[in-house]
């Protein structure tokens, strides 16, 4: 009977043989020594007697049997060789008791190697079973912040250890934390905790694979943690399978995304053709339609935060401008545990365009974007790789770098303050680019950085243990507040000086991104770029500004309206050159131009900078949320 079995088994290895052998692939299995050969390996880890995928069992340990076999475990050996007989004897077990005794392994990178047990796996793969009993013991190599295969590794042990489960792999740094922190399960799993993990993998994998997941170039971990981001945890329970089956649908754009290196789209200009300038009401077909309506969405109220203050100007700026055309809704206090029935309340009240004022309202919204693709959803804040939501921020950094320049020129000891709020994408760049500003005018200027938002925080006490007197602080206040310490200022005797102060010009950008979406712009971004798209609009657009006072002496400001025309036209980028992190690490070339995307994700600080990005748990409970999602730490 198991002679049969050989015969068919034996077809599947010599065809797979020779289309390898087509292909110019290695035609046997691997072999763990040869791929150890020039590996750093730190240690090994006995793992103990525990049931492994059989899709990850790719290799054999030693090279004394792996010409037995193709590379996808099957016979290349003739019928009637004694090999053929011990293979077809333990197919016949397969089939009337199954094959219990446990294989010896080899794990390394999450695929095992056989020590012992070559055929049972042969026998197992050709009856398509899921798993098989091994020994195994784990080869741990040394770690590697460069590397990010061995990243991803590590992160896979700390998964493995904490759920149990060896089946689920991700293809990027990070997304193992992130399904934990979704499922909110970060400690070690009980059986209870395993099996409702595994039913939510059983639907989702079978929706995902019947509508094709299998073509794309990601892993189920990785798929599975998208949806989850979507949908969460505790609603992906009670899914049934239509259930599944249609969101999956309606989210395929967010698995499609994933397969992409860089799947975020820079959008650093408005596309508006300038030349053909249009009513606002002419892009409306009829010209009778009814106004349209534009939701902003607070986290709070603007009169107790300077950054929402400076959205609400934005707000009515759009709306006195366009007062004939459209209306605006506003709604503050929204929260990440009421932001979808928000939002869905705002699209009953008729909002075409909905712009959430905080990086937190970002998950919350994807499944209402989902749910509704007409309707159009940005979010403020940088480096979100989601299709259904756009993100916009402005490049403050421009000003930044002119704020340095003025304050390397103006600070007698070389010690300037910096006065940051959370470490996240953005502003990182703006700490660096003030800091380079300086330096430009004055090489000696050191920029000690400071957070307002980190535990302990008094900056009196701090710039007079550092006789400092020059400080960059926030970029605006609300108008209640009598405080002049915004901007850059000189602090002397308790009183702010002020010298300069960067503007976020958000009417222009919400006045301009209207006219986009209008004018069809927003709509052929999506189709020619194909990502997820990040607005990053700097000063060439108007939505970033500096102004200085009468008390920057005249000379430094006739040099800061030269700057900023020449970063308007592109002749001045703050990011060129050789550029040293604090380590000394070369982060740019000479001569170089940096790329956006290195200036957006920087996790750096340069090395005229005195501090650090301090980890997420040394900030206030209330700038936690928001660091530990657009939070960046860093690398030196």
């Amino acid at each position: 009977m198991g002679e049969m079995e050989y015969t068919e088994a034996l077809k599947l290895g010599k065809k797979e043989y020779k289309s390898s052998v087509m292909r110019g692939r290695y035609p046997y299995l691997p072999v763990l020594d040869e791929i150890l050969s020039h590996v750093d390996i730190k240690t090994e880890q006995p793992l103990g007697q525990i049931q492994i995928p059989l899709d990850f069992v790719v290799g054999t340990s030693t090279a004394g049997r792996t010409v037995s076999f193709a590379s996808n475990f099957m016979p290349i050996l003739d019928v009637g060789t004694e090999f053929a007989l011990k293979w077809a004897n333990l197919s016949e077990a397969q089939i009337n008791e199954g094959i219990r005794d446990p294989i010896v392994a080899y794990e390394y990178m999450n695929r095992y190697y056989v020590v012992e047990g070559n055929k049972r796996v042969s026998v197992l793969k050709y009856f398509k079973a899921d798993s098989v009993s091994a020994i195994v013991t784990r080869k741990i190599p040394a770690f590697s912040e460069d590397d990010e295969e061995i990243k991803i590794y590590y992160e896979f042990m700390k998964f493995n250890e904490i759920t149990g489960l060896n089946s689920i792999e991700f293809t990027k740094a990070g997304r193992a934390e992130t399904l934990l922190k979704l499922m909110n399960k970060t400690e070690k799993w009980d059986d209870d905790t395993r099996l409702d993990f595994n039913k939510v993998l059983f639907n989702f994998s079978r929706a995902y694979k019947f509508h094709g997941g299998n073509k794309l170039p990601i892993t189920i971990g990785d798929a599975l943690t998208a949806f989850m981001t979507v949908y969460g945890y505790e609603a992906m329970l009670e899914m049934s399978e239509n259930d599944y089956n249609k969101n999956v649908v309606k989210s395929w754009n967010e698995f499609v995304m994933l397969k992409e290196k860089q799947s975020i789209g820079l959008v650093m200009n408005p596309a508006i053709e300038e030349k053909k300038p249009r009513n606002l009401l002419s892009y409306f077909i009829p010209s009778s339609a009814k106004k349209f309506t534009v939701a902003f969405l607070y986290p709070k109220s603007p009169e107790v935060s300077d950054w929402i203050y400076g959205h609400e100007l934005g707000r009515n700026y759009l709306e006195e401008t366009f007062s004939d055309q459209m209306k605006t809704i506003c709604v503050s206090d929204v929260k990440e545990d009421n932001i979808e029935q928000v939002l869905n309340d705002v699209i009953r009240q008729g909002a075409n365009i909905i712009f959430g004022i905080a990086p937190q309202m970002m998950q919350p919204s994807l499944k209402v974007a989902i749910e509704h693709p007409d309707v159009k959803i940005l979010n403020c804040s940088l480096n979100t790789p989601h299709k259904y939501i756009r993100t916009y921020y402005a490049r403050m950094y421009e000003a930044k770098y002119i704020s340095g320049m003025i304050a390397g020129a103006m600070a007698e000891n070389d010690k300037i303050a910096y006065v940051a709020d959370y470490p996240i994408y953005g502003m990182i760049a703006n700490i660096n680019a003030f800091a380079l500003g300086a330096a430009s005018v004055n090489p000696r200027a050191k920029i000690h950085l400071v957070w307002s938002t980190q535990k302990g925080y008094d900056l009196n006490k701090f710039l007079q243990e550092n006789d400092i007197h020059y400080v960059s602080d926030q970029d605006m206040i609300t108008p209640k507040d009598a405080s002049r310490q915004f901007g850059f200022y000189k602090y002397e005797d308790g009183q702010a000086q002020n010298l300069a102060m960067p503007l976020w010009n958000w009417g222009i950008f919400y006045e301009k991104m209207i006219q986009s979406i209008l004018a069809g712009s927003y709509q052929s971004e999506d189709s020619e770029k194909g990502k997820a798209l990040n607005y990053w609009w700097g000063m060439s657009a108007g939505v970033i500004d500096l102004i200085c006072s009468k008390n920057v002496p005249v000379g430094v400001r006739t040099l800061i309206e030269h700057m900023k025309d020449d970063i308007c036209s592109g002749e001045i980028v703050p990011f060129y050159g050789e550029i040293y992190a604090q380590d000394g690490t070369l982060k740019n070339e000479e001569h170089q131009e940096m790329p956006p995307e290195d200036i957006m994700e920087m996790d750096y600080l340069v090395e005229n900078v005195v501090g650090t990005i301090p980890p997420v748990e040394e900030f206030i409970d209330a700038a936690q949320s928001i660091v530990y999602l657009k939070g960046v730490e860093e690398k030196n």
